[in-house]
């Protein structure tokens, strides 16, 4: 016998004469001298999937990309399952995408892409993950990014709200000042002490005023 220490945040599966025996935690062990051992790391990790071009419900193609959170869930299964497990999640995170993209409309997507897509991803993504040893954590939709064309559309429209909005506050702040000034002007016809008083006090220093009687 010989003795083999497996690191913190890992595990490690065991196999003698090329048969599995046991998977082994963190800590100090006994092994046989023949034994072969495969370190696994249980740490969270970060996959982040290509960038595609999938077509929506009315026609635009978009290039998306998507981000999971992963980690070793089955280490046997990890290893002994597929050659590729993470690969076999972003295929799977892949065809989601593209179905779920399938459905829904240009816009949509770039407005509500977590709200709508993040739950069928990672519910996908679990799945195939369950398969391979791998417990996906939590899937994104990373980028959005519509066509060129789409994107000067989209910005001309989005300047054009901004500047009819500046014009309706710009008339709205003028139709509230020609208020105020008829309800001004109502005021001073109601009270010509009023009037001769701001008409005093709207002379520079010094100006002489000449009061003039109304004719009986």
């Amino acid at each position: 016998m010989s003795h083999l220490t497996v690191p913190a945040t890992t595990c490690s599966i065991e196999y003698v004469d090329g048969v599995r025996t046991r998977v082994l935690p963190p800590g100090r062990h006994r092994v046989p001298r023949r034994s072969t051992h495969v370190s696994v790391s249980l740490r969270e990790q970060l996959a982040t999937t290509a960038p595609q071009e999938v077509p929506t419900a009315d026609g635009v193609s978009v290039k998306v990309t998507a981000a999971f959170r992963w980690a070793v869930g089955d280490a046997v299964a990890f290893c002994e399952t597929a050659d590729d497990p993470v690969g076999v999640v972003h295929l799977a995170v892949q065809l989601a995408l593209r179905a779920s993209l399938l459905e829904t409309e240009a816009e949509s997507v770039v407005r509500r892409a977590r709200a709508e897509l993040d739950g069928p991803l990672l519910d996908a993504a679990r799945t195939a993950g369950a398969q391979v040893g791998v417990d996906v954590r939590a899937v994104e939709v990373k980028d959005v990014v519509l066509p060129a064309d789409l994107r000067a559309a989209h910005a001309d429209l989005v300047a054009t709200r901004a500047r009819g909005q500046a014009r309706l506050e710009a008339a709205r702040a003028e139709t509230a000042a020609l208020r105020s000034l008829a309800n001004g002007a109502k005021l001073l016809d109601a009270h010509p002490a009023l009037a001769r008083q701001r008409l005093v006090e709207a002379l520079p220093p010094g100006s002489r005023v000449e009061i003039v009687a109304p004719e009986a």
